[in-house]
């Protein structure tokens, strides 16, 4: 169909709008087996997925489910609704629209698999969860369309592989199943574009016009950025001048614990009562609800917010977004801008505000990668095994099935494209016994080989253990926390376990900008009391810790290499200059270490710019390096830039400790007995089945599934070492966690060209780091001021003084 229905064109008419060309293009590609569509934020991307779907259904001869949208967010499925409901109710079209995601009734669930609605807007958990069902085909018969909307959020994480094996799962139900693929913001369309597609068949992609470039830039504040630390205190006078010049601003941080602090700052000095919200992850949902819904009726000036607001809600009058803290990531960045003025070419609004001096260059970088349309990302591997355990589980939840036609259908997802079938065996396997050291356990044995040489379930009765430990999203072990009460009060949201853990009665932490003071753990519920009269604590939310993306550590280094910088502020330059004349700046293609004495120690200070997690690694793997040769470490410190190492004796061969195999030695000798690697085998053996973290009888807390977890890592080392989940295990902990791959990279592309400069004192590149290290065990009211003489004792040695000075 490549015209509009009259009922719809008349819509647009009386509406004054006329139908943009990549809407246009959708409905002429509407019977393409699958469509990418990239168009800008608030280019109508969502109307153009949904227009062939309203144009079929306006013909009303369509029973039954006949498009089906998954969105990563339960709130931007409800945003949908919401949105479509309006276009559908004036044109008077028959069509059902309903959602179903975690918050949707029972009641109504089961309803829907009885009688589904002609639309319906789900998540991949619930889409996932679905197709366990052994009445999937009569419920999806009939399904014409897949609207996979901001599809490069799901294909950077396991959600999006199990998103992609379930829509396997529906093409082989519904041959003539037809994709789209709905995003902003993607750096690479192709790789995007073969995630989408039900392999080998293409898919197409589409271009929407961009619009007009952003109008981003760096805030202009009074106070100078301070050369260390994260929480651009400095720029909160100026941060509220904006938020009075503006309507609705978000202002987004990198982790929760920086909004927190921030949020709170922000409130100490918000002396014109300016209504401010926060929204993060771990607050409690009828919070982050109650924000949400101030920030639609236009009620909040401001939100704290992190990458709980990235996705495309379209969230009331947002004219300026602000970006506190180097971005990282340049896609994100993007992303981030897109919230404000929400509106097809109108540009959007940003400033970014750098923590740091350093994080000014990397501000700059960011800023010109903008203005150049360059985007960033870390290509992903192939699809990840225990997902794919998961999903066997979930095909057999729903009856029993032939092995081959089961490796057929998981190979036509994108990311499983090239499974091996000897890798679907071993998952096959492990589904069935557990694996070689787990075969005598009956809990295991799950699945059997039926006599016409199908697979079944063991016990039917599994199923819903199954269903019940369904998706890929693995909880941080949080404890909730509540107001003290007789019967238990205002629930105010999530602080991890191990934060709990440190906290002893007395003491103070901030949660939704609040100071509350800890009473104590009763039910597995931290208890509070409200306290505004102490500096607080920081609850140490996981949340996200973003490392620096290859391509923007690039960009920098290039903007290193120039002879002199007129695009950064005076007094990052001078501060470059400096760096230049008592040592050299790290450029591409080499290595950069820097040796000086300090305070009686001997330093080394590696510019590896490989991402903090990296850096951090680096920093762990050369101090046990250090160790066996005889060299005497004493700690370590690591940012996004560098690794700084100190110890009692001077390094003066850089070669030795920089040897591939031995660090890679020191890595697995490392990760073998660390938190590191059983945190990921947890992970891995609870989205693959191995554990269960809900069972019919309650919710296992965080502690008993790490025991229990712990126990079978120890196991299966000591018996089974090749064991398919220990395989997980070790990929995905040299992949994600340390970052090694980035370490390979940086001393492959170095090569012999490794620089170890020795100098007489510290150099100002690596200044900041020694303050960085700030976490002095000095506690109470001296230590900002001891802080802040270390600072300045340490600026002077640097030469960074008078710069200081001069701003």
């Amino acid at each position: 169909m490549h015209t509009l229905p009259p009922s719809i064109a008349t819509w647009f008419e009386t509406k004054g709008w006329a139908i943009h060309p990549h809407q246009q293009d959708m409905m002429a590609r509407a019977g393409d087996p699958a469509t990418l569509l990239i168009a800008p934020t608030g280019g109508g991307k969502t109307m153009a997925g949904f227009l062939p779907t309203l144009a079929e259904l306006a013909e009303g001869n369509h029973a039954g489910l006949h498009t089906l949208y998954v969105s990563p967010l339960k709130a931007l499925a409800a945003d949908i609704k919401r949105n479509l409901r309006t276009p559908v109710d004036e044109i008077g079209l028959p069509i059902r629209i309903e959602d179903r995601t975690g918050d949707t009734s029972a009641t109504q669930k089961r309803r829907q698999r009885v009688d589904p609605p002609h639309i319906l807007l789900t998540t991949p958990e619930s889409l996932a969860l679905l197709t366990s069902y052994e009445d999937a085909p009569r419920m999806f018969q009939g399904l014409q369309r897949v609207i996979v909307d901001e599809i490069h959020a799901l294909s950077e994480s396991k959600r999006g592989d199990q998103l992609m094996l379930a829509l396997a799962r529906l093409q082989s139900l519904c041959p003539e199943l037809r994709r789209v693929g709905l995003s902003a913001t993607v750096e690479d369309p192709q790789a995007i574009a073969r995630f989408l597609a039900c392999h080998p068949t293409p898919c197409s992609i589409l271009h929407a016009d961009p619009g007009p470039d952003p109008d981003i830039s760096m805030l202009e504040t009074q106070e100078l950025p301070p050369w260390a630390g994260g929480g651009a205190k400095y720029s909160i006078p100026a941060v509220l001048d904006q938020i009075r010049q503006h309507k609705t601003t978000l202002i987004f941080h990198n982790t929760r614990a920086q909004a927190e602090i921030y949020f709170h700052n922000l409130w100490l000095a918000n002396e014109d009562s300016l209504a401010i919200g926060i929204h993060h992850g771990s607050l409690d949902r009828q919070q982050r609800e109650r924000v949400e819904a101030a920030m639609v009726r236009g009620d909040l000036r401001a939100i704290v917010c992190t990458g709980s607001l990235d996705l495309g809600i379209d969230w009331g009058d947002v004219d300026l977004v602000i970006q506190i803290g180097a971005p990282k990531n340049v896609k994100r960045l993007v992303q981030r801008i897109g919230r404000a003025n929400h509106q097809y070419n109108v540009p959007s609004k940003a400033l970014l505000v750098p923590a740091n001096r350093f994080e000014v260059i990397e501000c700059v970088a960011a800023l010109e990668a903008i203005k150049a349309h360059t985007l960033d990302g870390e290509p992903r591997g192939d699809g990840p095994l225990d997902v794919l355990c998961q999903h066997i589980l979930v095909a057999a939840a729903a009856g029993p099935f032939e092995a081959d036609a089961l490796y057929t259908e998981m190979s036509s997802a994108g990311p499983y494209a090239a499974l091996c079938r000897s890798d679907f065996d071993a998952c096959l396997d492990f589904c069935a016994t557990g694996g070689y050291a787990l075969k005598v356990y009956d809990k295991w044995q799950r699945l059997q080989q039926c006599a016409d040489g199908r697979w079944q379930l063991r016990d039917p009765r599994a199923t819903r253990k199954i269903r019940m430990n369904l998706g890929t999203i693995q909880d941080t072990d949080t404890l909730k926390v509540r107001l003290k009460r007789s019967r238990g009060g205002k629930p105010l949201g999530e602080i991890e376990e191990s934060f709990a853990a440190s906290l002893t009665p007395g003491d103070t932490f901030l949660i939704g900008g609040q100071i509350v003071r800890y009473e104590g753990l009763r039910e597995m519920t931290v208890e509070v009391t409200r306290r505004a009269d102490k500096k607080p604590k920081i609850a140490t939310f996981m949340g996200t810790k973003f490392a620096t993306s290859t391509q923007l550590s690039e960009r920098i280094l290039n903007l290193l290499a120039q002879p002199d910088w007129p695009q950064l502020p005076g007094h990052t330059a001078d501060w470059l200059n400096l760096q230049r004349d008592i040592s050299r700046l790290p450029q591409h293609g080499r290595l950069l270490i820097e040796s000086f004495p300090k305070d009686n120690r001997e330093h080394i200070c590696i510019y590896g710019f490989a991402g903090r997690n990296a850096q951090q690694t680096l920093g762990l793997l050369l101090s046990k390096r250090m160790e066996e040769l005889g060299l005497h470490p004493l700690g370590f410190v690591a940012t996004d830039y560098a690794t700084l190492i100190w110890g009692l004796d001077q390094v003066t061969d850089a070669h030795p400790l920089l040897d591939l195999t031995a660090l890679r030695d020191g890595l697995e000798g490392w990760l073998a007995g660390n938190a590191v690697m059983k945190r990921t085998f947890r992970s891995a053996a609870t989205i693959a089945g191995l554990i269960e973290r809900n069972t019919t009888t309650a919710r296992k807390s965080g502690r008993q599934a790490t025991f229990s977890s712990d126990i079978l890592y120890d196991t299966l080392q000591k018996y089974d070492p090749d064991h398919l989940m220990l395989r997980i295990t070790r990929t995905e902990t040299m992949r994600g966690l340390v970052d090694f791959s980035r370490i390979e990279d940086m001393i492959s592309r170095a090569g012999t060209r490794i620089d170890l400069l020795r100098l007489d004192q510290v150099t100002p590149l690596a200044a900041p780091l020694f303050l960085e290290m700030g976490k002095v065990p000095i506690k109470g009211t001296a230590e900002e001021k001891l802080l802040a003489a270390e600072s300045a004792r340490l600026l002077e040695e640097s030469g960074l003084s008078q710069i200081a000075s001069n701003g």
